[in-house]
């Protein structure tokens, strides 16, 4: 890796499930304008962190390369997988963060994380989450434009940014004998899912550098209750931006502002109280 710019912010990405790093192009490349930008390409598939249970082999992953690619603490920015990945992470290693954003990544009350152990133990994850998705998921086509057709007629992907619809499929395939397919192996996305992590609650109140989440107003992962538990067990300034679950690559310039936003407000010598109210 190039030598690091010591005068600017390192943000340190990590991406969604199924979404590899060189899908966030576009948000990545303006940030890079004002700050140093590392990320994993495809978390959950080096062999030597393999995905269990509650994500321990992720989160040592993270430590890692933190500890490993970088001279200082990191922003740690992520998105869904990503940022539930960088809170556990923060929380075992806040020496390793100057601050954290959290995109549409809603810390779990006692609720939801009952059902999420409910569903582990019960054997129903593929119904409360996309995992059962991932058993049928299409991953190789002929052509790069033949994938590219096929996302864009896809609910999923309708108010995608062009720019990030055409770096999703060019980043995130890569070349076969027959022509392309997904970089994110669909097992390993259904592996995640299965796993997710169930414990929130007891992290409550031991997060300890600066925080803030930001969800899209039209996400259907965020609730009111979410809001009030980040901000009032966790500390968490949190707002709301346009968009859906997929809000980085719907709205990438906006997305990229409010970091630059929530940054200066955390940041800042005299940013008073860290929990804030929904926008």
């Amino acid at each position: 890796m190039a030598a690091l710019d010591a005068t600017r912010d390192i943000i340190h990405f990590s991406h969604a499930n199924g979404f590899p790093a060189g899908s966030y192009r576009k948000l990545l490349g303006d940030l890079a304008r004002d700050f140093e930008v590392g990320f994993i390409e495809t978390i959950g598939h080096d062999p030597r962190y393999p995905v269990t249970d509650g994500w321990p082999h992720l989160i040592e992953q993270l430590i890692d390369t933190l500890e490993t690619r970088y001279d200082r603490p990191v922003i740690g920015v992520g998105h869904s997988l990503g940022g539930f990945l960088t809170f556990l992470t923060a929380v075992q290693r806040p020496d390793l963060f100057k601050a954290v954003i959290l995109l549409d990544s809603p810390i779990l009350g006692r609720l939801k994380s009952a059902g999420l152990a409910l569903g582990k133990r019960f054997g129903f994850m593929e119904r409360i989450t996309p995992a059962g998705v991932c058993r049928t998921r299409r991953a190789e086509w002929a052509s790069v434009e033949e994938a590219h057709d096929y996302f864009r007629a896809k609910p999923l992907f309708r108010h995608f940014d062009a720019d990030c619809l055409r770096d999703y499929v060019e980043h995130g395939t890569v070349p076969t004998a027959q022509g392309v397919r997904l970089k994110f192996d669909p097992g390993i996305e259904y592996w995640i899912y299965c796993h997710l992590p169930h414990t929130y609650p007891r992290y409550r109140h031991q997060l300890k550098v600066p925080a803030a989440f930001m969800g899209g107003r039209h996400s259907h992962l965020v609730h009111a209750l979410d809001i009030a538990n980040m901000q009032r067990h966790h500390g968490i300034r949190c707002t709301r931006v346009d968009g859906s679950h997929l809000f980085p690559m719907e709205y990438p310039e906006l997305t990229a502002a409010t970091i630059r936003r929530l940054l200066a407000e955390m940041l800042a010598p005299a940013a008073g109280a860290r929990a804030g109210s929904v926008g």
